[in-house]
């Protein structure tokens, strides 16, 4: 297709006034305009690129292969969490793209089956009893309204129906138990997808979670091992990675991750990042939380994120754990949708809706399907249904495909917290 140059423009063509046609005259660029009317204008190219465009590649760049491994350095982490924030984005999402499609988000609902009354003391959460909040202890819902809230939310488009329990453990709650592994197994019936957060768990407990059809279990590490003596003084994090090591190790997914906005540092937030995507095998998914702030808990006073942290979290967790589930959860509401939007770009590929997360508040739905509307997102189908019939493929398939690329990869390795959320 042959271009026209301005110098020789018929007069059917855009003619630019006589001031400008003599400055164009001089320039070393010329503008050009298609034959074809269908084709954008184009630019002769008569001069070098300018020399910013040479700039070294920033370390983004450098370790956005979509790779999988497992010995990461925290300096490697760091550098890449502090690259330049255009840079990070724009890496994020071109792992993104390696491994899912970038307009699916998967929707998930979280149901707070036992509220309040925790005999832990994190400094976040409004359910311990330790602070004083306007969260109450309750019983455990019974089994009709956890069923019919599950029903509901798949009416709503969601695929996946998490439990929440605002418990230590399940030490003395024989019956409880019993209950929950029932619920697990009726709405895996209803082809979705199930999570439970019920705190420490035993190698029997899991075992029996997993027999009942259990997608994943949450058990998030909430912050860095350093910090984490400032937020939480009743449960050690050793205690959390041993739960973690249960979960996996009975065949169950595991979704872990952490809150952002605690009053820690860039060095914690890339410390938590380290530890999870050192595991032996990457979670599941790692929701991602930004502290709602509760007033009557230690933290109520502590400044919201701002979006850019939740950005390089999630570019971040999506560069050095690419195949793994990213969740924009807790603190969600405080972002606008350019900013959510942001947040989908970097590489989170799922929410959490309906009206609470466990005790906060959370979007709107109809407001989260204006989103997806606007911003051309479709809803994630269920895990359960993609690539095999096994009702064990959610539990295995991250180990599978950590198994899968430890041999391919010559490098070593080392082989019911806030809104979930």
């Amino acid at each position: 297709m042959t271009l026209i140059s301005l110098r020789i423009l018929s007069s059917k063509a855009i003619k630019p006034a006589a001031p400008r046609l003599a400055a164009l005259s001089q320039s070393a660029r010329w503008y050009t305009v298609a034959s074809n009317p269908t084709q954008f204008a184009s630019i002769d190219e008569k001069t070098p690129l300018p020399q910013s465009f040479n700039q070294p590649l920033s370390v983004a760049s450098q370790h956005a292969h979509g790779r999988l491994r497992y010995d990461w350095t925290k300096e490697e982490i760091e550098a890449i969490y502090h690259s330049p924030i255009m840079e990070l984005l724009y890496h994020g999402a071109n792992v993104h793209r390696l491994h899912f499609n970038p307009r699916e988000v998967q929707q998930c609902t979280l149901l707070s089956i036992k509220t309040g009354g925790c005999s832990e003391d994190c400094k976040y959460c409004p359910q311990s009893s330790k602070h004083s909040t306007s969260v109450k202890a309750q019983k455990m819902l019974d089994t009709d309204e956890v069923l019919n809230a599950a029903r509901a939310a798949k009416a709503a488009g969601s695929t996946r129906f998490c439990m929440g329990a605002a418990w230590r453990d399940l030490a003395g709650r024989k019956s409880n138990f019993k209950k929950i592994v029932g619920f697990v197994k009726e709405i895996r019936a209803m082809e979705m997808e199930v999570c439970c957060t019920l705190g420490m768990l035993n190698n029997d407990q899991a075992k029996m979670l997993k027999e009942a059809g259990l997608t994943a279990y949450n058990h998030n590490l909430d912050t860095s091992r350093e910090y984490y003596p400032k937020i939480i003084t009743t449960r050690t994090y050793d205690e959390r990675l041993e739960t973690i090591s249960k979960v996996r190790e009975a065949g169950i997914s595991v979704c872990s991750g952490g809150i952002i906005g605690l009053g820690e540092t860039d060095v914690d937030r890339v410390g938590m990042l380290h530890t999870l995507s050192t595991l032996p095998s990457h979670p599941e998914s790692v929701p991602v939380n930004a502290l709602l702030a509760v007033e009557g808990t230690p933290l109520e006073k502590q400044e919201p994120v701002k979006v850019w942290d939740m950005v390089r979290m999630i570019a971040t967790a999506r560069i050095v754990m690419p195949k793994t589930m990213i969740r924009l959860s807790a603190g969600r509401v405080r972002f606008s949708e350019p900013e959510q939007a942001l947040c989908f770009m970097a590489g989170a590929n799922s929410i959490f809706t309906g009206d609470k997360l466990l005790t906060t508040p959370n979007n709107e739905y109809n407001r989260d399907q204006q989103m997806f509307d606007t911003l051309g997102l479709v809803p994630k189908p269920s895990n359960l249904r993609q690539g095999s019939d096994n009702p064990d493929y959610v539990a295995n398939a991250a180990a599978s495909a950590a198994a899968s690329e430890k041999k391919e990869c010559c490098g070593s390795h080392s082989c019911s917290s806030h809104a979930h959320a």
